[in-house]
């Protein structure tokens, strides 16, 4: 007997043991019985629509006469048969205005027509293959406990997603057709075909298997794959007019949820694991503003706020420590925010907190300084880390002379700030992260660029390099700039930065929470 049948039931049954469901044809009479009319309403059309086909007939252009596939991935698995919130891929989102938790599974096809004749007048004409839930007169209605509606609630129906992103729609069973059709090697007839890989394997099957029928050379349409993937990426670094107002949205939302941590400090204190209140405090703002976080929250108090990327969250908060919280709302439309804010958890810096806070806050208005149209993204970064290298040198931790530490063969300084000092912002909170160096690192300021400026230091306890009243603090300072013809924007500005601000700020919160 296959081990997949042992006693008799096969293993992919056996989440269905706990549901006890009846099975008699009158229970499935009536559950198909008496439900009220469906709504058939069309919805308007939504504003993120026409940006959605500008995005489109960009890659349109890109790409004639060829078919691109683009999935937004399926349901991923938390644990057994409980599956994580569905996001879409953001390459998905973006070029369909499709956020929250619309449509696993489906899948965007652009399909390539005569030059010119497409959406737009573009080259290619787009269809969005997705599963519409079954009606309620069918078992999936309450028997499907991933896609039916009686456990997930209703979604749009093709008409309606339709009308609402004036995007065409299929059903995805079509989708197999859709894709195989004509496929093969573009030099004898075949129509060629570019897939945002690895975002849905049952995609990649399906198109790996259609190229190795017709004999499609596998390494080199990997290869097309990955310029799409580049391509998609890269569309992405300059932000139109709407996503800066979504944005903009989850910027304010963060700022909120930042003053709600500042009034949960007290209460945090007195928890024997502090940081999960904060990160609780930040979560709660969050999902009451926005979709969901944009990233696992940074709640890093005291000596834990040296270790760059710590999520644990499960330390104390004490009175004297500082607070680095690195947190972002992710908007219902998925465009996150990304700020840190590093906090005296007492209301007050003490004397070497503030010497080093002032350090990082001197380095972050270097690099916004520098951040001007026209200048180079590495830019920012190099005046940031200047001004920090100036300080070290300063407070004697440079253990050579600072043209020495600056130049390539140097970097003594980078020892306490080792990571870069911006990254683009977006969909993803390390945007465009596909694109060409030349057009990241090295790409030049440009209007409709979003990203951030993030210089920090960071002194760990066991660091035998400091004197021991720097060892175990962190402090890091992360605001959200939006590239103008006129210069950078801070959109973060809202939450107080320099470090009698930051002090006034929370002393007009404790006064109100009794502390």
């Amino acid at each position: 007997m296959s081990p997949a049948t042992i006693g008799g039931q096969p293993l992919s049954d056996r989440n269905e043991n706990r549901s006890q469901r009846p099975d008699s044809d009158a229970f499935k009479a009536f559950m198909a019985s008496n439900w009220a009319p469906e709504d058939a309403g069309l919805p308007a059309k939504a504003e993120v629509a026409s940006f959605a086909a500008q995005r489109r007939r960009v890659v349109s252009e890109r790409f004639p006469g060829e078919r691109l596939v683009i999935p937004a991935g399926p349901f991923k698995v938390r644990s057994n048969d409980t599956d994580y919130r569905f996001r879409p891929h953001s390459g998905f989102a973006h070029l369909t205005g499709l956020g929250l938790d619309h449509e696993p599974d489906a899948v965007l096809v652009l399909e390539p027509v005569e030059k010119g004749t497409g959406d737009d007048g573009g080259n290619h004409t787009a269809t969005l293959y997705f599963r519409e839930l079954a009606g309620r007169d069918s078992a999936e209605f309450y028997a499907n406990a991933r896609y039916g509606e009686f456990w997930i609630g209703s979604r749009l129906s093709r008409a309606q997603l339709n009308a609402l992103l004036d995007l065409e729609t299929a059903d995805l069973a079509e989708l197999e057709v859709a894709i195989t059709k004509d496929a093969g090697v573009r030099e004898i007839g075949g129509m060629g075909i570019r897939l945002l890989r690895e975002v849905d394997l049952n995609a990649d099957a399906l198109v790996d298997t259609s190229r190795m029928n017709t004999g499609v050379d596998l390494e080199k349409a990997d290869a097309l794959d990955a310029v799409l993937a580049e391509v998609l990426s890269e569309l992405r670094l300059l932000k139109d007019s709407w996503e800066v107002k979504q944005l903009e949205a989850a910027v304010a939302a963060t700022v909120n949820g930042f003053h709600e941590v500042v009034r949960q400090l007290p209460r945090a204190i007195s928890h024997p694991r502090g940081e999960r209140v904060v990160e609780g405090a930040f979560f709660t703002r969050a999902r009451e503003e926005g979709n969901d976080l944009g990233y696992d929250t940074i709640a890093a108090s005291g000596s834990n706020a040296t270790v760059l990327h710590w999520i644990r969250n499960n330390g104390t908060v004490s009175a004297g420590d500082l607070l680095l919280l690195d947190a972002g709302v992710e908007a219902d439309s998925l465009y996150t925010a990304d700020i840190t804010r590093t906090l005296p958890v007492n209301g007050a810096f003490t004397p070497i907190q503030r010497r080093i806070y002032e350090a990082v806050l001197d380095a972050a208005d270097a690099g916004f300084a520098a951040a001007q149209p026209g200048r180079k993204f590495r830019d920012v970064h190099l005046a940031a880390v200047t001004v920090l290298a100036e300080r070290l040198g300063e407070w004697g931790l440079l253990p050579a002379p600072l043209d020495e530490v600056l130049s390539p063969e140097g970097q003594h300084h980078r020892r306490w700030m080792p990571h870069g000092t911006s990254h683009h912002l977006g969909m993803d909170v390390h945007d465009c992260a596909q694109a060409r160096r030349d057009l990241y690192l090295d790409g030049i300021l440009t209007e409709g660029m979003v990203f951030t400026i993030e210089p920090g230091l960071y002194f760990k306890e066991e660091d035998l390099a400091v004197p021991e009243e720097y060892r175990g603090i962190g402090v890091r300072i992360e605001d959200d700039i939006l590239m103008t013809a006129d210069g950078p924007v801070n959109l973060s500005a809202a939450l107080p930065r320099a470090a009698d601000d930051v002090e006034t700020w929370m002393a007009g919160i404790y006064s109100t929470t009794g502390q």
